[in-house]
């Protein structure tokens, strides 16, 4: 499977089946999903597009997936918050800056989970770690919340 970002709409998930049918899955930042069925003789004509609301997104993966549930997860759908990737761009007013300037959680009550930078992934990072244009926030709030942080940081 590969992933493939969507710079304001969210991210897209490419996958080759056994049978070489092309599928698609487009996590929209809102938690709404598009599911993408291709053509078999043309992997970029679509032959059938289903969109699910979040909820519905979260019944089939309950549907797919149900002996993967362990009590120690965090099952953030019912719970009304979400986990993202939020990547900083090279030109963002955060490049270079301390990442308790962004005054994220008091801003949005969104929190900063980790960095992940090139290689290296930054956990908990603290309010003295500098931002550099290329990272990945991993942030968790809600979806207000959420979509309140990639505002500030999508900044410049």
């Amino acid at each position: 499977m590969s992933s493939t970002p969507l710079p304001g709409i969210g991210v897209r998930y490419d996958l080759t089946t056994r049978e070489h049918r092309r599928l698609s899955v487009i996590a929209h930042r809102d938690g709404t999903r598009t599911v993408n069925l291709y053509e078999n003789g043309d992997p970029d004509a679509c032959a059938q597009s289903l969109h699910l609301t979040g909820a519905e997104a979260a019944s089939l993966i309950d549907a797919l997936m149900p002996a993967h549930h362990s009590p120690s997860l965090l099952h953030t759908t019912g719970l009304g918050l979400v986990a993202e990737r939020i990547e900083l761009s090279a030109h963002s007013h955060w490049n270079g800056r301390l990442l308790g300037e962004t005054r994220m959680r008091t801003e949005t009550g969104v929190s900063i989970v980790a960095v992940l930078r090139q290689t290296e992934a930054r956990p908990s990072p603290a309010p003295d770690f500098r931002l550099a244009g290329g990272d990945t926030l991993i942030v968790i709030g809600t979806r207000e919340g959420v979509d309140a942080a990639a505002a500030i940081l999508g900044r410049t």
